[in-house]
């Protein structure tokens, strides 16, 4: 079962947070490196339209770690407002959803 992070964004701005990754157990995978991280933001759970978010395993891949970031043009390409995600990884056929939850993007001033 995934974790729940819901988390604020600032519109224009760099974002980057660090996810270690748990079995459903409570253990920590520590090693990703047969891995795959795959992380989206959607308007709502029934859209299409998306924003790829950059999941890259932390090095070395045995830290048992994953960096969610969005450039600060993705982040000011996107409307003020709620939206949910996930990040999910995946080796070979098996699929597991790491962290979910909702992201706010809070409005710029400055742009």
């Amino acid at each position: 079962m995934a974790s729940i992070l819901n988390q604020v964004i600032d519109q224009g701005a760099t974002y980057s947070k660090q996810i270690t990754v748990y079995e459903n157990d409570g253990t920590t995978i520590q090693d990703l490196t047969s891995y795959t991280s795959t992380a989206y933001i959607r308007k709502n759970y029934t859209s299409t339209a998306k924003v790829i978010i950059n999941a890259t395993k932390v090095e070395p891949q045995t830290s048992g770690k994953i960096t969610m970031s969005l450039t600060a043009a993705q982040t000011a390409g996107m409307k003020a407002g709620r939206y949910v995600y996930d990040l999910e990884i995946q080796a070979g056929v098996e699929v597991k959803r790491i962290v979910e939850g909702v992201i706010t993007i809070r409005p710029e001033v400055t742009y």
